[in-house]
């Protein structure tokens, strides 16, 4: 008889117990990996925040140059205002006169080539003649007229034909208490400009 001898090898899997140790092993190195990635994230987001820059309120406007572009709108208001004195001297006063305005038909030549017109000339008021909201137009009514041409003297009734600038209210007393406000011109825009500037009651 012969005996056969048969040599068989076996590769022994690990067990159930130490295929669940090592899978624990993995499972706690991944947690680990990940509280320390969310460790450096809050790292980072706890940080100090350096805050916002603040933006400077932009500066107001000194005195002077608030005062010089109210001069400048003031200046043009005047121009659009203007309106063309045309009538007869009734009252003589240092600082100006009184006109009283609407003698339109002195508006021909040669008058027109003075601004004072002599009282012999003739010229009448004409009251259907109605004063036009527009630049330039002539002015209708008594008004006060000052900064006027130093260059020829002036008489009481004489005419006198200038351009105006508006300038406030002038307080016109014809007789013993009695008194009138009336508009008031400049023949200068410069002075016109100056004395709107100046505070009420001035």
């Amino acid at each position: 008889m012969f005996k056969v001898q048969c040599h068989f090898s076996f590769q022994v899997c690990p067990s159930h117990s130490t295929l669940a140790q090592t899978m624990r092993r993995l499972l706690l190195l991944f947690v680990g990996v990940l509280a320390g990635c969310a460790h450096e994230k809050a790292v980072v987001r706890t940080g100090e925040v350096n805050p916002p820059k603040a933006i400077a309120a932009p500066a107001s406007p000194s005195p002077a140059a608030a005062t010089a572009v109210r001069a400048e709108q003031i200046r043009k208001d005047c121009v659009q205002g203007r309106r063309l004195i045309c009538g007869k001297v009734l009252k003589i006063f240092p600082d100006g006169l009184v006109v009283d305005s609407g003698y339109t038909d002195l508006l021909r030549p040669p008058l027109t080539e003075s601004w004072v017109v002599p009282a012999t000339v003739s010229a009448h008021r004409d009251s259907a003649v109605m004063e036009l909201n527009e630049p330039g137009t002539p002015c209708i009514g008594l008004v006060f007229l000052t900064d006027i041409p130093k260059r020829q003297k002036v008489k009481q009734f004489e005419y006198v034909i200038m351009m105006g600038y508006p300038a406030g209210q002038y307080v016109y007393t014809p007789a013993p208490n009695v008194k009138k406000t009336i508009r008031k011109f400049s023949a200068g825009l410069d002075t016109a400009v100056r004395l709107n500037l100046q505070p009420e009651g001035k």
